[in-house]
């Protein structure tokens, strides 16, 4: 099972302000949609919550230690777990998506990281880690209006 990362974040790794995303860009929302549906996808309880609701069309599953209850999504408290459900169940693929949290505690424990750069700085207090290029290999990139989507595989 290929295990993904995706994110948006700005030129100097903002993805997100006081519990939102601080840009309104349907075309990289658009390009997240058509990316993920189908899969499961896998993000923290902060970034359920930012959402508001499942994501049509894909296994939401949520990383929480507090008590959390969704019929419409599938809970866990570690990773790990979710991860092994997932295998379990025979998925292709699975998207990581969010947030700061998860994204630091996978960064380096992914396949593959597809990440929309928009194209300008943006305030904000919560940050995409940042890629060591030690550890990960450029190998796609293609421009839209406000980003650029880079994916980057392990060496």
């Amino acid at each position: 099972m290929e295990k993904i990362i995706i994110a948006a974040a700005s030129i100097n790794n903002v993805i997100g302000k006081e519990n939102k995303i601080p840009w309104d860009s349907k075309e990289e929302l658009l390009h997240f949609k058509q990316t993920t549906m189908g899969y499961p996808i896998i993000m923290g309880r902060k970034t359920f919550e930012v959402i508001g609701k499942p994501l049509k069309g894909r296994t939401n599953i949520v990383i929480t230690r507090r008590e959390f209850i969704d019929n419409n999504v599938i809970v866990f408290n570690e990773i790990a777990k979710a991860l092994d459900f997932c295998e379990s169940k025979k998925f292709e693929k699975v998207f990581i998506i969010g947030g700061s949290h998860i994204f630091n505690q996978m960064i380096n424990d992914v396949d593959r990281i597809i990440l929309s750069r928009m194209k300008f700085i943006s305030n904000g207090d919560k940050f995409f880690p940042e890629i060591d290029m030690n550890i990960w290999k450029l190998v796609d990139f293609c421009d839209y209006n406000d980003f650029t989507v880079f994916t980057y595989v392990k060496k």
